[in-house]
């Protein structure tokens, strides 16, 4: 059995969803449908940002916004000019989804909830009389003189438009290079670093501000670093695995980091600190308390790895174990063998070759009436409302050329 829409839109996630609204949204006539592979649509809506849904963030000047992309800043100026995180918060406004500010930027639906972003597309799906169709797991697409013909295992579907907003889907990358498109291969971004090392081993939760550089590249990244049961986490490793994808990955996950944990004080200057230091608290035991604004904990594990004894007082400390502590607190060596996915954050960066798209329509270069919406296409940005920025903006570039 065969259906006609005017467009399908393959993949019921926040681009698909998006893009379906703001077309029937402008023109009512059209027939759309969304074409969805599992039997629940939005799943990575429900689980983003811890449940919460980082729906953008809080920079409102597209040429600052590309900056956190890792992948498409070049591309994505335009877009931004034309539906930029101002707009996605008057458009969630207008559809009743109020949405709060956060101190680090994050933007959250006041009540907190990912399933108020959920109810908001059903409802509004719902009302537009969009078909939503779930466990229609596309087997092959093909083009039928003006028409595109998408046939799921139990079902055939003909339109005269096509959107493709199914992510990071191997399997409509593959049908996508049958139609010549040039696919750059997917590698993860966005994960935490691996590390067994006896100084953070005890030390989970601890939690500072620094700079992190990769040895032998020109990676560097700073902002807070969380220790955590298996390593290194938050937002100074996550900047930097997705900076890094390409280059990481190449690395197999095996590599040297230097973690400066006084962020922006060199060696020189740090040893200096320590000097002053060594005279006003001549008589206090080193280890006891943290002149630094990190946690005890943390100071007292670097204070032990620069070979001073726990109960050693500031004006027994020699040249060289001043010299091993500064060089503890600016250039600590830490191995990184291996990844692990960030929360829920299932993010990789590669896709459909950039060069192969029309920023002005998101539609593919190669073949008329072919549509991309979200992170099928090979942008990927840090954590922190940005991926979910791109799905908004190129679903609204897509729904504005249709």
């Amino acid at each position: 059995m065969t259906q006609n829409f005017d467009i399908i839109i393959v993949g019921g996630g926040a681009a698909g969803f998006f893009t379906a609204i703001n077309i029937v949204e402008r023109n009512s006539k059209l027939k759309v449908a969304i074409l969805e592979r599992g039997s629940e649509v939005l799943t990575k809506v429900r689980v983003s940002g811890g449940g919460r849904c980082n729906v953008t963030h809080a920079c409102f000047e597209p040429n600052e916004l590309v900056k956190f992309y890792p992948r498409g800043e070049k591309e994505l100026r335009g877009p931004f000019h034309q539906f930029c995180s101002g707009d996605t918060i008057e458009w969630f406004e207008k559809h009743g989804v109020e949405l709060k500010i956060e101190d680090d930027g994050r933007m959250f639906p006041v009540s907190n909830s990912s399933q108020t972003i959920i109810d908001c597309f059903l409802k509004a799906t719902a009302k537009l009389g969009i078909t939503v169709l779930t466990g229609q797991s596309v087997q092959s697409i093909y083009k039928k003189e003006n028409f595109w013909k998408v046939e799921t295992q139990n079902q055939n579907y003909i339109a005269e438009k096509l959107v493709l907003a199914t992510g990071s889907n191997p399997k409509i990358w593959e049908m996508l290079q049958t139609f010549g498109h040039a696919i750059i291969s997917p590698v993860p971004s966005l994960f935490t670093f691996n590390i067994k090392d006896p100084r953070i081993k005890e030390l989970p939760g601890v939690a500072a501000q620094v700079t992190v550089k990769v040895k032998d590249t020109k990676l560097e990244s700073t902002g807070p670093l969380l220790i955590t049961h298996w390593g290194m986490s938050g937002p100074a490793i996550l900047k930097l695995s997705a900076w890094g994808a390409r280059i990481l990955h190449d690395k197999n996950y095996q590599f040297t980091i230097f973690v400066n944990w006084l962020n922006d004080v060199d060696t020189e200057d740090a040893e200096k600190i320590l000097k002053e230091l060594k005279q006003e608290h001549a008589k206090k035991a080193v280890s006891k308390k943290s002149p630094f604004d990190f946690p005890n904990r943390l100071w007292e594990s670097l204070v032990l790895a620069s070979t001073i004894e726990a109960e050693t007082k500031w004006a027994d400390l020699s040249k060289v174990q001043l010299q091993n502590l500064a060089n503890q607190l600016t250039n600590g060596t830490f191995q990184v063998n291996g990844k692990s996915t960030f929360k829920e954050e299932f993010v990789t960066a590669g896709g459909i070759d950039l060069k192969e798209i029309n920023f002005k329509t998101m539609e593919s270069k190669l073949h008329e009436n072919l549509y991309f919406a979200g992170e099928i296409v090979n942008i990927d940005a840090i954590t922190g409302g940005f991926n979910f920025q791109n799905a908004w903006t190129s679903g609204f570039i897509v729904a504005n050329a249709i």
